[in-house]
């Protein structure tokens, strides 16, 4: 079972060819990985598990 918290993408940017993004989780700000939902633009949310986003919402 696992814990997948939802957030806004608020970034996106790549880093040695990997596709990342900024997410914010009511104000806080992580970086996580979105090679997983090569799909997800700035604005979409996403659920985010142990820094990678799993799913767009």
């Amino acid at each position: 079972m696992c814990l997948g918290i939802p957030g806004k993408i608020v970034e996106k940017f790549e880093v040695g060819g990997l596709e990342m993004g900024k997410i914010s989780f009511g104000g806080l700000i992580k970086e996580v990985c979105l090679a997983y939902v090569p799909e997800a633009e700035v604005g979409d949310y996403a659920v985010i598990h142990v820094g990678f986003a799993i799913s767009r919402i």
